[in-house]
């Protein structure tokens, strides 16, 4: 349903476009070309020709293309709240109708000179408008996000610019309200000071929306194990303090928080991460040598996931061979001639070039294994037991990232019987997610001061995976996500960048 509006909101803005450049005498059909269609009107409104520039800045953009239709409807002798709040919240119907009824009018420049107020003090107040409609749509209704790893590759690529819907699942209101507008959870041109102010904290309330969070849903969320974190340029989400204070410090926490500056965020202010939706609540999870099965059976595989494989070969790949089929940029080191890939998607292993790693698709996959020069090809799968894996408990789970579980997903008002070989994967939700307090001893549990062996969630909680799933820091390395973190929807691909627009992405539907 959410996908559906937002399909019809696309069209009606363009189409109402087509009118309003019929009347000011712009070329109508270029209404329809994406970006090119403000640049005319920035061009026939004398805008700065920064402004449509500004449009570019993710997240900032969508305010500023805001902006610039406000002064392109001002012309049409439009200046009243109303009409902007038209133009902010249902320009898919407004231009319609400025676009095709007879009574509006292009009027140019002068009507705006003309207007009470100064032409300088309309443009302000239309900005000043602009910001505070946009900043309740990014708030409430969509926010622009983009791809900044490879870990759902190749379903979605760095560099992908993203419409996430929060009407899907209803939009969440701001648990920390007070914060500066247009970024997230640090200040413009900083990566450590923070662009809130947590004295004030709302309880979380979410608005209905269309639908659950749906199994295989492409979801943005607060990073649940980025609550507390080592504020420095090289830690943050990439080395997570949790991670640090098991690995590193071995548990002792006053030792590590006197090391390093310390950030506890509010959750609604944790780094946004998106995966896929793979269980949901109630629902059963295991991986075992590399393939997910939820409640028992295979699990939805997206077309575009990556593995990694091992080859022997007999002759190595040619780099037209991996550019141009395969999709997998090469770099050479000119100095010495070796071959390599940023992304680690490509690796020879020896010298002699016939042993090789790539990170292929189900549809590379097949290209490859029947090439003559390849002599076997497998997936690769971990063996052992990693200390890494969630919930850091080896005595009772033997778990590695290619066999993992069985885990039960925990599900809203569906009790939970707590015991020595459980505890570890609920301690978390019980404490964190859920505030309440939790005592253990001599495998008895007291919770708020009250023994008890079992305990029943006030919230639904979500499995999170990559879909490049030897790519991925998931949910098998921190946990579950609680429905208090989920953010919204990944709707669709609006732009898409890779040395140059990447033309074949740009409106894709995200499945």
């Amino acid at each position: 349903m959410g996908l559906f509006l937002f399909i019809v909101g696309i069209i009606g803005w363009h189409l109402g476009m087509y009118g309003m450049f019929m009347k000011a005498g712009i070329k109508p059909v270029l209404a329809f070309v994406p970006l090119y269609n403000t640049w005319l009107i920035v061009e026939k409104c004398n805008i700065k020709k920064l402004w449509f520039w500004l449009q570019l800045i993710p997240i900032a953009g969508q305010f500023i293309t805001i902006w610039i239709t406000i002064i392109f409807v001002m012309h049409f002798k439009r200046f009243s709240l109303l009409d902007h709040t038209l133009v902010t919240l249902f320009p898919f119907l407004y231009f319609p109708f400025i676009g095709f009824n007879k009574e509006d009018k292009w009027y140019g420049h002068e009507v705006v000179a003309a207007c009470k107020k100064p032409q300088s003090r309309e443009w302000i107040d239309a900005g000043v408008f602009a910001v505070v409609a946009a900043t309740l749509i990014r708030t409430f209704v969509f926010e622009a996000y983009v791809i900044p790893t490879g870990s759902m590759e190749r379903t979605l690529l760095i560099n992908d610019f993203l419409f996430v819907s929060k009407m899907s699942y209803g939009p969440r209101i701001p648990i920390t309200p007070i914060s500066f507008p247009f970024v997230h959870n640090t200040m413009p041109g900083s990566i450590t000071t923070p662009s809130y102010i947590k004295q004030v904290q709302l309880p979380y309330k979410r608005l209905p929306g269309f639908q659950e969070v749906k199994r295989n849903d492409v979801v943005v969320f607060n990073f649940p194990a980025g609550d507390t974190i080592i504020n420095l340029p090289d830690y943050g989400s990439k080395q997570p303090y949790y991670d640090v204070l098991r690995t590193v410090y071995k548990g002792n926490r006053e030792a590590l928080n006197a090391e390093f500056p310390i950030l506890v965020h509010p959750f609604d202010k944790t780094d946004n991460y998106i995966k896929r939706c793979t269980a949901v609540g109630g629902d059963i999870l295991q991986v075992k040598k590399g393939i997910l099965y939820i409640n028992n059976a295979p699990a939805y595989k997206p077309v575009d996931a990556q593995t990694d494989y091992i080859l022997n070969m007999n002759t190595s790949f040619t780099t037209d061979y991996l550019e141009n089929d395969l999709g997998i940029k090469i770099d050479i080191d000119p100095e010495h001639g070796v071959r390599y890939n940023k992304n680690d998607d490509y690796q020879e292993q020896d010298s002699s070039g016939l042993v090789c790693k790539l990170n292929l698709t189900v549809d590379n996959f097949n290209k490859v294994k029947v090439l003559p020069n390849v002599k076997n090809i497998k997936p690769i799968v971990d063996e052992g037991v990693s200390e890494d894996m969630f919930p850091f408990d080896t005595l009772n789970n033997k778990w590695n990232r290619d066999n993992y579980g069985p885990i039960t997903i925990p599900k809203k008002d569906v009790a939970i019987t707590l015991n020595p070989q459980n505890i570890s994967l609920y301690r978390r939700l019980i404490t964190n997610y859920e505030g309440n307090t939790l005592d253990e001893s001599n495998g008895k549990y007291v919770l708020n001061g009250k023994e008890t062996t079992t305990y029943t969630p006030k919230y639904n909680y979500y499995w999170m995976m990559g879909d490049n799933r030897h790519r991925s820091q998931d949910s098998r390395y921190w946990g579950f996500v609680p429905e208090t973190h989920v953010v919204g929807k990944a709707s669709l691909i609006w732009f898409s960048w890779n040395d140059g627009p990447r033309f074949k992405r740009i409106f894709k539907i995200i499945n």
